[in-house]
């Protein structure tokens, strides 16, 4: 066991007992390794479990500060490395198979160590950490220190391996990447270097990246400028730029999930698609393996991802989740896949042992199996796994042999108590929650999710049965409980239903009935002494509505099973009167209760608080709830939420908690007397504990981490052994008769039920776990129905029965009601309305009408609800694409449309311009109007200066005048130079900047503001003649109407079948009309509400009331209707409608009219004929006006045509305008951007030069700090030599006192040295091993060394002295020989080393000059970059307006060959012009004036001279007056008036000063006084202390003076070592001496000079003036 327990154990052994583990039973999470050729282990819990191969024993290894994290072992050292998973965890080193700890690693890693792996070869261990620190660190575990660490954030490595035959290379790879690490060394320093492996695509073929940093394939633009990479396109001008890719040029890669090393230091991948990859180890080249298919494909199988690969000779192992094992045969780059081994499930790791004789296989469940390479071939599986964690776990009573474990899966085992080993299992393939073992016989009840419990027989502990199955209800089982006699089983659901179940088999296990009590049960507790009849039971539920706990309490009696029919009801729940039930509350939350043994106490466990809390139970009944108070409250020093149990004798409370420490407590104190952590918080602690009866035995199950940890007593006796043995006695004396009875009873069960048994079953044979796998527990076909269903239909059917002769009855008189309702109803449909009732008056059951009517209109309200949120929601949607599409154009988007020809203008939809563009507007205008009166005054000044002063008033004049006329002229330039045709829409240019001029970005900003601003006024205007041309339209179209009410008229009056042409504005011109809903437009029936409905009957019975009463007697109208057609006179219109009424008569034939009736005949037809010509002439004026109105409305709707034609064009041209300038604008704006792309690529390369610059000073350091150390490091080594060839040739000076010939014999013998015999390997064993003979780890190199030294004591024996030589010569000679030998093997480590050294310089200086390379190059691409910046800033992009025919080339590319070509305004060439004429006339005047300065020349030289000397005249003087002495003092005496006061004011400030420090030193001096006090008493307590220290002193001067003494006795062998030791010592210190000597003299005279320098610094300087 590990050394050390938690310091918390030693605490509580007050009564002088601890617990201690007996066996750890968990199966592997992680990949199992090898110690050594016989023994693996693997993590599980908090604990490490190691398995014997040979003899299935196991050892365990426990973790104290929490649960196990990752593991590592190191096969030549024998030691296991693992982690805790806490915060800040830590790295433990543990010898096997002592399991004592060797050395504690602690890092700087914050949360977890992901990996770890020890190296074949020396003392190293590489440990990796994830979140968040993504750190690889190598250790020396030997000396417990980090040797180098690297940082890889963000990378989650998932497989690290150190190279088996080169400890210098580490290969860590993820599903995303395989990175080879190199681990450099030099000297006492190491380095990590990181090489990434560049990894195919999916399909197997490698993707040409291009260099992101330095692109060699862009293509040159000699237009557009310079193309730059992405990622200055990008952007980016960080480390990130180094690694962008675009989109499209990202490639899915292969993802690795498993690699293992070769031999020749190479790698073997295998990928998630199939593919296995070889990686070179040297240039980390990658080769993808070739499948070679031999035979048909594997019908079912296909091997896509090996999940584990394990090298051997010719190949490697690799499986995936098909559960086969495969053999990759490899010959160069081709491979052979063949089928090696079968097993059970998925495998999760292969691994071989040192030896190469076994191969282990890890399933994915947990189970290993091994596999021995042998003359014949074995496969045997050394530890089974159980199907899922540990879900339950119990005692088979009475609990000293055996218990049993439940699994979620239902599989149910039995462990021997002794050593843990599996005796049984068998698999009830159902989910299964919890299980428990009946004290009165032996069997086992199971409870699963379905809601059912399955009864168990384990007389037979290698081969259980399930006897019964009980099905109550259908919420699962979540507690299974025996009271402690096991009369009575319980069993509570999720519903809040405990079942009460006879716990005997004899009684078939007999359903006494159910109890209902709170939802969400947490604990059941029961109480059961020897000497009641009565079984106390208590429930715990929570309240959470309330914050509170809710504890029921009731009697069953032990009569029950006998009066269970009338204890329960129909239904079969117990009776609350019979069972003597009590409901009690606590008034804060309990996460577990339980009840003493007396029944008057109850022990809860405070969810909240870690507290532990005892309640006294009220001595009188009581009705309805009762409140309880805390009597007794300690805390438990446990925290998260806890369970509560009882020792079976009642006086020991076992806690367990989230925080995984098991307390064993007294149950009067609540004081732990026991503490033990079998488990940690981060596996979320303990689950479930239960101890055996007689105590001995305690089983504690983890909850996530899957442990099952069985603790066992030290140090157990005394009252405290006494008293439950004493207990355990007399229950198992009492239960004695009973057990025996049932055990019967199950036996009989047993022969007379074979079909719940296994088929073939014998007595003494002992089952295997495999066969145990097929047996199945049977179920019934039949729909089964839950026992509480069950009793729920015999209750409905018995109350059927009971009054079937009511309910016919009532079935009658429902029936003739009924009829008596439809008969009422018909008649109620035959009165009138007033008289008719209501449908609704019908109904009987009015509270039924109510709630069918209530339910309607909950629906009828929740579905108007939804509609009304969709409308909401569509009218918010509305609202806002209105408010995004039309309320926020300031000039909404319509069209005109022609009146006869399909012509059709759109105006330009506009925004408001918001306040910042048009501040940002006005600042441009601004600055451009300052630039403008800057240049007007540079301008004035220049010719002020060059025009005469007698005009200057005139040339004011002429500027001005010049001034007026260039901005005429510049408001007047042609389009060709403007670019656009904004001039004809009347907009300013006169602010543009020339497209000349644009090299700044700022003005290129300004442009692009003027250039939106030009574009806004080019709209506004053409929107402008839009509006002008639409209300012309609107007033076009009013005239037609006017018109046309005339010509409706005419067409009437003529009667004529002609339509009249109305124009109207269509929803184009008028789109408002589309954003409103007319009422034709809704086709759905419109939802009117009652209030609605009576509103609109209302008003039309008061309208037909007012029409009645308006059309009341009126014969005036009548008459006139009868008499005149309604009319008193007769209008024109009405000519062409009157018709003159015939006579009478001219219904009678001709021959019967008389005379007087022939005159009124013609009369008859004279008014016809006049009517018809006044008809004939009232037509022709209406046709003639109807076509003069006609020909108006064609000739004004034309003109109207004409004009939208000129607005159309209008809008072309604007449109071309808005182009243009829009043109401008992009090529502005693209310009923008190239610069922008121009600056983030030359900040990245300052910033990767800055970087490179860096790593170059850091290569420089690491050069020089080499060289360094390679100096230092090669003296020592020529010291080595030199003292080697010192010792070689004086050995003849050593022994010149001894004749010559024996000289020569001994100096034979001083070149001779021992042959150390290698280990012989056995052959059939270096077959196997494919890595051969590794090279030779620190602990070979030391056993070697030792085992030489072991040589020489044989060839320093006696016996080997020559004949005749002195004794003390030869032992003389044999020191010198030993030192000579230990020399040489420090010389061959130097050298090592030295080689080494220089490798390493090597590599650095290669790194330099890489780096040196790539700063170059930076260097390069700077200069490139900033030569395309200037040409980029100088060759700008102009836009010209070219008349159409000016350009007539075919081949449009001649157009852009301008490449030693300039565009120039020619007003620049005139300016030159003139600048050279002006230069001509100032040369030709300078050469006069040049003419004139010459005479002058020895004038000047003559006043030169005579200045000279005056000067010389006033220097010497003013030096006169500097000589002369003249202080402060009189300088302030002369110029001061009032100097008598200034001294005594200085006077009065020097007192006051006095009396300041005078005060000041007082108060020191106190202060003095204190701290002088104050060290006394420190003195006095020293000199005690030093006093004590001196006795102790003299008796460590004893013990010294003793071990002195025995070493000066015992170590007189090694009196030459001693000297050789100190003369090298002396030489090395002489040396380090002269160095430091040497370095001083150099410090010396660099110090004697500055001293020289700093005092001639400090000389007066007396400079002549």
């Amino acid at each position: 066991m590990a050394q050390g327990r938690e310091r918390d154990e030693a605490q509580n052994v007050a009564l002088g007992a601890s617990l201690s583990v007996r066996w750890v039973q968990g199966f592997p999470r992680q990949n199992v390794h090898f110690v050594n050729d016989s023994t693996i282990c693997y993590p599980c819990g908090n604990f490490v479990i190691f398995i014997n191969i040979e003899t299935k024993k196991k050892t365990v290894l426990q973790c104290m500060n929490g649960i196990v994290g990752v593991v590592a072992t190191n096969v030549p050292y024998e030691v296991v490395a693992f982690s805790d998973r806490r915060l800040r965890p830590v790295i433990y080193i543990y010898n096997f198979p002592g399991l004592t700890r060797r050395t504690k690693l602690k890092g700087n890693v914050l949360l977890d160590y992901t990996l770890l792996s020890f190296s074949y070869c020396g003392t190293y261990l590489a440990s990796y950490s994830s979140l968040p620190e993504f750190e690889l660190a190598l250790w020396n575990w030997e000396s417990g220190v980090i040797l180098c660490k690297k940082s890889q954030p963000g990378i989650d490595v998932s497989q690290m391996t150190f190279n088996p035959m080169n400890w210098h290379q580490l290969c860590l790879s993820s599903p995303s990447a395989v990175t080879v690490w190199t681990v450099e060394r030099s000297n006492q320093e190491h380095y990590l270097k990181a090489k990434s492996v560049k990894l195919p695509m999916e399909d197997g073929s490698f993707c040409n990246e291009t260099d992101v940093v330095f692109p060699q394939s862009l293509p040159k633009d000699p237009i557009y400028g310079p193309v730059l990479p992405v990622s200055a396109i990008a952007g980016l001008v960080g480390e990130e730029a180094e690694t962008f890719r675009p989109k499209d040029d990202l490639y899915t890669l292969l993802h690795p999930t498993m690699h293992c090393w070769t031999p020749t230091s190479d790698l073997y991948v295998g990928c998630e698609q199939g593919h296995l990859l070889m990686i070179s180890g040297e240039n980390l080249k990658v080769t993808v393996l070739n499948k070679i298919e031999d035979g048909p494909p594997r019908v079912g199988r296909n091997l896509v991802s090996p999940v584990t690969m394990a090298y051997q000779k010719g190949g490697v192992l690799a499986s995936g989740i098909d559960g086969f094992v495969y053999s990759f045969l490899i010959k160069d780059t081709n491979y052979k896949v063949e089928d090696f081994l079968e097993v059970e499930g998925p495998v999760e790791h292969l691994m071989f042992s040192p030896s190469y004789r076994m191969l282990l296989i890890q399933t994915d469940k947990g189970s290993i199996y091994i596999y021995t390479f042998d003359e014949e071939p074995t496969f045997e599986k050394l530890l089974a796994a159980c199907d899922g964690k540990f879900q339950a776990t119990d005692f088979i009573t009475p609990g000293n042999e055996y218990c049993m474990t439940l699994t979620q899966s239902g599989e149910v085992s039995v462990w021997d108590i002794e050593d843990g080993a599996r005796v049984s299992r068998i698999y009830l393939n159902i989910p299964a929650m919890v299980l428990a073992c009946s004290p009165s016989s032996l069997s086992a009840a199971v409870g699963t999710e379905g809601g059912s419990v399955h009864f168990l027989d384990i007389q037979d502990v290698e081969s259980p049965r399930s006897v019964h199955k009980a099905y109550l209800s259908e919420s699962p089982v979540q507690h299974l409980l025996y009271d402690q006699r096991g009369m009575y089983l319980l069993v509570g659901t999720s519903e809040g239903h405990v079942f009460v179940i006879n716990a005997k088999p004899s009684s078939l296990f007999q359903i006494l009935g159910f109890i209902e009590v709170g939802k969400g049960i947490l604990q059941i507790s029961t109480v059961s002494p020897l000497e009641t009849d009565v079984v106390e039971v208590m429930v715990l539920s929570p309240l959470p509505e309330t914050g509170r706990s809710r504890l029921e309490i009731f009697t069953l009696p032990k009569i029950l099973p006998q009066v269970s029919a009338s204890f329960a009801d129909e239904r079969g729940r117990l009776r609350d009167a019979f069972i003597h039930k009590f409901v009690y509350e606590i008034e804060h939350t309990l996460s577990s209760a339980v009840l003493n043994f007396q029944s008057n106490r109850i022990y809860g466990f405070c969810n909240q608080v870690p507290y532990i809390c005892s309640y006294l139970l009220p001595e009188k009944e009581h009705s309805g709830i009762c409140i309880l108070k805390s009597y007794q409250k300690v805390q438990s020093k446990q925290y998260g939420p806890g369970m509560l149990s009882l020792s079976p004798h009642g006086l020991w409370l076992i806690t367990i908690a989230k925080c995984g420490i098991l307390c064993i407590r007294d149950i009067h104190t609540l004081e732990a007397f026991v503490r033990c952590r079998s488990h940690s918080h981060q596996g979320h602690g303990i689950q479930s504990v239960r101890i055996s009866m007689d105590g001995q035995s305690i089983l504690v199950n983890g909850k996530d981490d899957s442990t099952l940890v069985n603790l066992r007593w030290r140090q157990f006796g005394g009252n405290l052994a006494n008293e439950i043995l004493e207990y355990s006695q007399q229950l198992s004396t009492y239960l004695k008769n009973t057990m025996d009875e049932e055990n019967d009873y199950l036996s009989i069960a047993k022969k007379d039920s074979l079909d719940l048994g296994s088929e073939s079953e014998h007595a003494n044979v002992r089952l295997s776990v495999d066969s145990l796998q097929e047996e199945l527990v049977k179920v019934d076909n039949t729909v089964e129905i839950p026992w509480i269903q069950q009793k729920s239909q015999e209750a409905i059917k018995n109350e059927v029965k009971l009054f079937s002769n009511k309910r016919k009855e009532i079935k009658r008189g429902i029936k003739a009601l009924a009829k008596t309702i439809l008969d009422m109803m018909e008649e109620n449909e035959a009165v009138d309305n007033i008289a008719k009732l209501e449908q609704q008056e019908f109904g009987l059951d009015l509270e039924e009408l109510e709630r069918l009517h209530d339910e309607s209109e909950e629906e009828v309200a929740k579905i108007r609800k939804d509609a009304e949120m969709q409308n909401l929601a569509k009218r918010y949607l509305a609202e806002l694409i209105k408010g995004e599409c039309w309320n926020s154009m300031a000039v909404k988007g319509r069209a005109l449309k022609c009146f006869h020809i399909p012509c059709v203008v759109e105006n330009f939809p506009m925004k408001e311009r918001t306040d910042e563009e048009l501040k940002e507007l006005k600042r441009v205008v601004q600055q451009k109007k300052i630039e403008a009166e800057c240049l007007k005054l540079q301008k004035e000044i220049v010719e002020v200066q060059s025009a005469i002063t007698l005009v200057k008033k005139h040339h004011e004049e002429e500027d001005e005048e010049e001034e007026e006329d260039g901005t005429a002229k510049d408001t007047n330039l042609p389009n060709y130079l403007l670019g656009s045709l904004s001039t004809d829409f009347r907009v300013h240019t006169s602010l543009l900047s020339s497209q000349l001029e644009l090299h700044s970005r700022e003005e290129k900003i300004n442009q692009i503001i003027l250039l939106k601003d030009i574009i806004y006024k080019v709209k506004t205007a053409f929107n402008n003649e839009f509006d002008a041309a639409y209300k012309q339209k609107e007033i076009e179209i009013a005239r037609v109407k006017e018109k046309n009410v005339r010509i409706q008229e005419i067409v009437l009056d003529l009667e004529l079948e002609e339509s009249v042409w109305q124009p109207e504005f269509e929803d184009c011109e008028k789109p408002e009309r589309t954003l409103i809903v007319e009422s034709t437009e809704i086709i759905a029936q419109r939802h009117i509400n009652p209030w609605q409905k009576a509103k609109t009957e209302l008003l039309v019975t008061r309208e037909m009331e007012r029409v009645l009463l308006s059309q009341g007697p009126n014969t005036r109208r009548r008459a006139l209707m009868d008499m005149m057609g309604g009319v008193l006179e007769v209008k024109k219109e009405d000519i062409l409608r009157m018709v003159i009424p015939p006579p009478a008569f001219m219904s009678k034939p001709d021959a019967l009219w008389s005379e007087e009736e022939r005159k009124q005949f013609k009369e008859y037809e004279k008014k016809v004929k006049e009517l018809n010509e006044e008809r004939d002439k009232y037509r022709k004026s209406l046709e003639t006006e109807m076509k003069k109105l006609q020909n108006s409305i064609q000739e004004s709707t034309q003109n109207f045509d004409e004009h939208l034609k000129r607005l159309f064009e209008r809008r072309v041209r604007a449109e071309m305008v808005v182009s243009q300038e829009e043109l401008k604008i992009n090529n502005l704006v693209f310009s923008l951007l190239l610069d922008e792309e121009i600056s983030s690529r030359e900040a990245f390369l300052q910033n990767y030069l800055a970087r490179k610059q860096e790593e170059k000073s850091q290569t420089t350091e690491a050069i020089r700090k080499s060289r360094e150390d390679l100096d230092m490091y090669k003296e020592h080594y020529d010291n080595l030599l030199v003292e080697d060839k010192v010792l070689d040739r004086s050995f003849k000076k050593e022994f010149s006192e001894i004749p010559s010939h024996q000289v020569d014999i001994l100096y034979k013998l001083f070149k001779r040295r021992p042959r150390i015999h290698k280990q012989k390997v056995h052959s059939d064993t270096t077959s196997l091993v494919p890595f051969g003979e590794r090279p030779g780890s620190g602990k070979l190199n030391k056993d070697a060394f030792a085992q030489l030294m072991k040589a020489m004591d044989d060839l320093d024996s006696i016996n080997n002295m020559p004949e005749g030589l002195d004794p003390s010569v030869w032992e003389h000679f044999c020191m010198t020989r030993r030192a000579k030998v230990e020399n040489e093997q420090k010389v061959k480590q130097k050298a090592a080393g030295l080689t080494e050294m220089v490798a390493f310089l090597q590599r650095r200086t290669e790194d330099d000059e890489k780096v040196q390379h790539e700063l170059e190059k930076v260097f390069h691409e700077l200069i490139l970059l900033q030569e395309d910046k200037v040409k980029f800033q100088l060759n700008l992009t102009i836009q010209i307006l070219l008349k159409q025919g000016q350009v007539e080339l075919e081949n449009f590319q001649l157009l852009l060959d301008y490449s030693d070509a300039i565009l120039i305004n020619k007003n620049i060439i005139e300016a030159l012009n003139s600048v050279i004429r002006t230069q001509g006339q100032k040369k030709v005047a300078s050469m006069m004036e040049s003419k004139e300065v010459h005479k002058g020349i020895v004038q000047i030289e003559w006043e030169h001279k005579k200045m000279e000397m005056e000067m010389e005249d006033l220097n010497q003087k003013a030096w006169d007056i500097q000589m002369l002495f003249f202080s402060r003092d009189r300088q302030k005496y002369l110029n001061e008036p009032n100097y008598e006061t200034l001294i005594a004011v200085q006077i009065g400030i020097l007192e006051q000063t006095i009396a300041v420090l005078d005060k000041t030193h007082k108060k020191n001096v106190e202060n003095c006084k204190r701290l002088l006090k104050k060290l006394r008493r420190c003195s006095n307590q020293k000199d005690v202390a030093n006093y004590t220290l001196s006795c102790s002193l003299r008796e460590e001067l004893v013990a010294v003076s003793e071990r002195k003494d025995i070493c000066n006795a015992v170590g007189s062998t090694l009196t030459c070592e001693k000297i050789a030791k100190e003369r090298y010592e002396n030489m090395m210190r002489q040396q380090k001496l002269t160095k430091i000597s040497k370095e001083q003299a150099e410090q010396i005279s660099i110090l004697q000079a500055e001293v020289e320098r700093l005092r001639m610094k400090t000389f007066p300087a007396l400079v002549q003036m």
